[in-house]
């Protein structure tokens, strides 16, 4: 049997495809038009401008559904496992999936907000994308070492703490660097006084970015071997699902 047709694991590697797909071909498409530069632009850069604005939007969009999905899946995961071992506390798997929920809605304002259109709510739907987004992971990494060794192997529980790091301390200079750059044009220059910040900023964001995306490919082994009977650890998401 393959492996993406057991279980749920099809979901997160449909997700981590899908959105590692959605920032390349929007890369792409706006530098084939020259919309933006060729060394790291902003993500949202990318899909600021038609038609590559239109792509960026709606694929966003469907990495926003996915992640939803995975997300909860993820969560009624935990959740089952609560029930059969008793270790870990319903607040922290709730406050995960909440946090989870609004990375999501982060993702579907920025898909429906340019950044050169609607600048403000653009900018709070990319905030609450990252600031959730890497908090989420945080929970996850505890969750998964306070679950061991029901829920996870423990080179899964060092992964996902080892990429929640990344993401933590890639987000700083993210959010710092941002504070300092002054021009919102999508083209720049290094004589810019600003442009250290920006290139800093944009290499960050990008970090923290698939980061986040390539987090849930942590969940495909998981979500696998949860569809598996007799499996001492197993616990079943598609029976918690109904």
């Amino acid at each position: 049997m393959l492996w993406f047709r057991q279980g749920l694991s099809s979901l997160p590697a449909f997700l981590v495809v899908w959105s590692s797909s959605t920032f390349i071909i929007s890369y792409i498409i706006a530098l084939y038009r020259h919309d933006v530069d060729t060394i790291f632009p902003y993500i949202s850069d990318t899909g600021a401008s038609p038609p590559e604005s239109c792509i960026f939007g709606l694929m966003t969009f469907i990495s926003a559904c996915a992640g939803t999905a995975t997300m909860y899946a993820r969560y009624k995961f935990v959740e089952k496992l609560y029930e059969q071992t008793r270790i870990l506390t319903p607040r922290l798997n709730t406050a995960a999936l909440a946090l989870g929920m609004i990375s999501c809605l982060g993702m579907c304002i920025v898909a429906t907000f340019q950044e050169t259109t609607v600048t403000v709510a653009h900018g709070v739907g990319a905030l609450l994308f990252f600031v959730s987004g890497v908090t989420y992971t945080i929970l996850q990494s505890i969750i998964s070492y306070r679950t061991y060794p029901f829920g996870s192997s423990i080179g899964v529980c060092r992964a996902r703490l080892g990429i929640a790091i990344i993401a933590t301390l890639a987000f700083i200079p993210t959010f710092v660097c941002a504070m300092f750059v002054k021009q919102t044009t999508l083209h720049r220059h290094k004589e810019d006084q600003d442009y250290p910040f920006q290139l800093a900023s944009a290499v960050c964001e990008w970090t923290v970015a698939f980061s986040f995306i390539f987090f849930f490919l942590t969940y495909i082994n998981e979500f696998k071997v949860s569809a598996r009977p007799g499996n001492a650890n197993a616990t079943f998401i598609t029976d918690s699902l109904l």
